[in-house]
């Protein structure tokens, strides 16, 4: 996929509706398109990992370990939606481990040169931070609705069902 097919693909993602024109080249020319197959693991928790992806199609569970429970689904990302983000603002340890649920299209940057890119282009810099605080502000209510659920279930099982 040439940069202009890859800026197309880009810039028909939720992800970069608003994002000008210039920062959807920029992008593009650093992204290479990338499948996975239903079933695939893209990253594993725990894992360094230097990708940064933009979900095109499909869904990608992620999952965390929990020592009393085993494996648990915290989360599923789809189309325009980012997998780690992690590269860009933490240590680019993988919080979470993402599994393609179906045939996944992504476009794929190397969270190195992102940073680099961002760094040296703070109009980018401050677009792609910007799309990052809203997945988080998301995950971050999803993760406060899963609260309210287990709050919820224990209070019923606490009281037999009468709450």
């Amino acid at each position: 996929m040439d940069a202009a097919a890859l800026a197309q693909a880009l810039s028909q993602t939720s992800f970069a509706l608003t994002l000008p024109a210039a920062t959807i080249t920029r992008l593009a020319a650093l992204a290479q398109p990338k499948s996975l197959a239903s079933g695939a693991t893209l990253f594993r928790e725990g894992d360094s990992h230097d990708g940064f992806y933009i979900v095109r199609s499909g869904h990608v569970v992620l999952e965390m370990g929990i020592a009393t429970r085993g494996r648990a689904r915290i989360l599923t990302v789809g189309p325009g939606e980012l997998l780690a983000w992690s590269t860009l603002v933490g240590d680019s340890r993988m919080t979470a481990t993402a599994i393609a649920q179906d045939d996944v299209e992504l476009l794929a940057l190397s969270g190195r040169e992102l940073a680099a890119a961002c760094e040296a282009d703070h109009e980018l810099g401050f677009q792609i931070m910007r799309r990052i605080a809203q997945g988080l502000s998301k995950r971050l209510l999803a993760t406060r609705l899963q609260m309210l659920d287990l709050f919820h279930a224990d209070a019923s099982a606490a009281t037999g069902g009468w709450s």
